[in-house]
């Protein structure tokens, strides 16, 4: 449904340093890096952009797939070990769908991501 997905980043060391660490183990790495902006995504196709700003965009949600419940794990204990903040932890969440195995962190903007899988358990 989209083709790329942009975010401010007011402190643009500080979210390179959550997206890198983040992102990784969902398989996306940083592919673009230039002058106030930087691109993730799974190779060199970049769909996630960072924009350098003094305006942040806080209250932004992106949900990004993960492969398996253990990548979800992976990312949220990745971003928080790069300063992003604990905004719900991994594990189901039934109401949102039978499969939904989910985790979210707010970056350094407050922006709300989250790595989802909709894989049964086995």
């Amino acid at each position: 449904m989209f083709d790329h997905i942009g975010l401010k980043a007011t402190n643009m060391a500080a979210s390179l340093g959550f997206y890198d660490a983040a992102l990784k183990p969902l398989g996306y790495l940083r592919c673009y890096d230039g002058d106030g902006l930087a691109g993730y995504g799974p190779g060199d196709q970049p769909m996630l952009w960072l924009h350098a700003s003094d305006k942040t965009g806080a209250g932004t949600h992106v949900a990004l797939t993960a492969p398996d419940r253990a990548a979800v794990h992976a990312f949220h204990a990745a971003g928080l070990r790069a300063q992003g903040r604990d905004n719900g932890g991994p594990g189901p969440r039934p109401d949102y769908g039978p499969t939904y195995y989910t985790a979210f962190l707010l970056d350094p903007d407050g922006n709300n991501i989250e790595a989802v899988c909709m894989t049964a358990a086995g």
